[in-house]
């Protein structure tokens, strides 16, 4: 994680700590009065709240900035210690908040009521530590959703990067191996492990097989023959590139095509940055946020009908009501999409009986009327996009998102051109701009791949929205196959 996203991430959560504080004092002061019912003597129903909750804004704000303990989110160890420090920011902020009182000469705040704000606003920012902790590590537990690294070089430099990579605290990081441009150096270690991989001469190849997120070129830029074919090589497979500056940088003789350059500090080395997908860190969290409200409440309200259309596949054709079938996600990653079985059983195996009646370009198979098609509710599913329901799940699990270009199969993607291939480099989903074309079976597949480079290239959250809607209006038209 760079230091800009930790600095975004850092204040989102301050924020949700305010916000939460002040919700604490709401629910402290509702109930003093419930406890109270106007008898105790000592408290004024009617203070003016409104000034006391922007005194609260403020004081916890300036509390929690010195002494709020956000850098737990990127370690591991240190939960109970930040839990501590917010304890003692909530003290510091209410002993503010009770000179700022006594000063103002505002008396009708009670002792009861500051009480109460303070066990249930440690009670509060306890909770909301414990949850972002325990989301976050559990994550980055999981290796789908680790960040692979591969780095070119294996000298001080390289060593020196993989160094700074183990000792720090973003747990997301992987380093996958390095690659160098002498032969005799593969198989060679590195630092803490990480060997020699393979020459960079073979980095097509290797990019094709493995799973890569990011390239570091650890090495200088002057020593790499035709450099700038392997970053060109990088952009084009939708591969993010870092450059370790050598102020020889007018040897990487190269012009991005669609990678947006940066200067970033990355593990605490300043870097040039290389990226062909979306950084905006504010937008794509919003994307997250959408995506797991959509996938919640769409879960919530077609709950009903997923339970109709299972019974209606089970008449039809007994066995199984969900199909399961191993895709590619982000960068090749492999994960188990689940639909709604459209088809027969064996459907799987009588593929290479079908394979010369293809009507698609490319990799993919499509034909008009698929008798392995289960009648009935199979088509009807089909043409509604109905199948597709139970990759709620799939985008809940963090795997797909509800907009992004549909993942593919292994065996399609053996056989991706290299431009093709960036395709990949997104958060795959439900639906997409293909989805949305009025005639898309008769799409070629190269130009399918242009639609899911041109979103990727041009990707807003106004942009999902309207996707989002075309979809609905092709599944109430019926105008899937």
């Amino acid at each position: 994680m760079t230091k800009p996203q930790k600095v975004f991430f850092e204040n989102l959560h301050k924020l949700v700590d305010v916000g939460l504080s002040v919700t604490a004092f709401w629910v402290a002061h509702s109930l003093k009065e419930l406890c109270t019912l106007g008898v105790c003597t000592g408290f004024v129903k009617n203070h003016n709240l409104f000034l006391v909750t922007l005194l609260v804004v403020v004081c916890w704000y300036l509390s929690l900035s010195f002494w709020g303990g956000y850098g737990f989110i990127y370690s591991r160890c240190s939960l109970s210690a930040s839990i501590r420090k917010t304890a003692k920011a909530i003290l510091a902020a209410l002993v503010m908040l009770i000179v700022i009182l006594y000063l103002l000469k505002i008396h009708d705040v009670g002792r009861l009521e500051l009480g109460l704000f303070f066990c249930i606003n440690i009670l509060f920012l306890s909770l909301s530590k414990v949850i972002i902790y325990a989301a976050r590590f559990r994550r980055t537990d999981k290796p789908h959703f680790k960040r692979h690294i591969l780095i070119v070089g294996a000298k001080e430099r390289a060593k020196e990067v993989i160094c700074k990579i183990l000792a720090d605290d973003d747990h997301n990081l992987t380093i996958h191996g390095c690659i160098e441009i002498e032969d005799g150096l593969v198989g060679s270690e590195v630092a803490r492990g990480v060997k020699v991989l393979d020459n960079i001469r073979n980095l097509d190849v290797f990019l094709k097989t493995t799973i890569i997120d990011e390239i570091i070129f650890a090495m200088p830029l002057s020593e790499i023959f035709e450099g700038g074919r392997y970053v060109s090589l990088a952009e084009e497979m939708g591969v993010s590139v870092r450059i370790i500056p050598d102020w020889q940088l007018h040897h990487l003789m190269y012009r991005p095509a669609v990678a947006r350059i940066d200067f970033e500090e990355f593990v605490g080395i300043p870097t040039m940055a290389l990226h062909t997908t979306p950084r905006n860190e504010v937008k794509l969290f919003f994307k997250h946020v959408f995506d797991y409200c959509i996938a919640a409440v769409g879960l919530v309200l077609v709950g009903p009908l997923m339970f109709i259309i299972a019974g209606m596949i089970k008449i039809f054709d007994p066995g199984p009501v969900l199909f399961s079938q191993e895709r590619c996600g982000v960068n090749g990653r492999r994960f188990r999409v689940y639909k709604f079985r459209t088809m027969v059983q064996d459907a799987e195996k009588k593929l290479h009986q079908l394979r010369e009646l293809n009507e698609a370009d490319g990799p993919v198979f499509k034909i008009t009327n698929d008798p392995r098609i289960i009648p009935y509710i199979g088509k009807f599913l089909r043409k509604t996009g109905l199948d597709e329901l139970p990759q709620l799940f799939n985008v809940l699990q963090g795997e797909m998102s509800i907009v992004g270009p549909r993942p593919p199969i292994p065996s399609e993607v053996n056989e991706y051109d290299t431009w093709h291939r960036r395709r990949l480099s997104m958060k795959p989903g439900i639906t997409c701009t293909w989805q949305t074309q009025p005639k898309r079976n008769e799409t070629s597949f190269e130009e399918w791949m242009r639609l899911d480079l041109a979103y990727i290239d041009n990707w807003n959250l106004w942009n999902d929205f309207k996707i989002l809607l075309k979809t609905c209006k092709v599944l109430f038209l019926a105008e899937g196959r």
